[in-house]
């Protein structure tokens, strides 16, 4: 029996293109708050492969998990969903 381990895919916004190979992506998420029930915004940056160096801030991308690559580096580009507003 084979254990495939499922891999994440998530939504986000290029916040930085400075890294060689690499884009800093953030992941934005709203929520009720389990007590209080009021809407609450989490967001979180994660770095992110980008063998070409083909996106720009703005750029709206889906990333997917993988093997990890460096210390904080777990995720590469999956596709461009949005193109940059600048």
């Amino acid at each position: 029996m084979t254990d495939k381990k499922i891999k994440r895919v998530l939504t986000g916004t290029v916040v930085s293109d400075a890294m060689d190979k690499t884009v800093a992506v953030r992941v934005t998420r709203r929520f009720k708050h389990a007590l209080y029930k009021k809407m609450i915004t989490s967001r979180k940056k994660y770095l992110v492969h980008d063998e070409e160096n083909q996106f720009k801030v703005g750029d709206v991308v889906r990333i997917q998990e993988c093997a990890p690559m460096s210390k904080r580096k777990t995720w590469f580009v999956k596709e461009k969903i949005g193109e940059s507003r600048r």
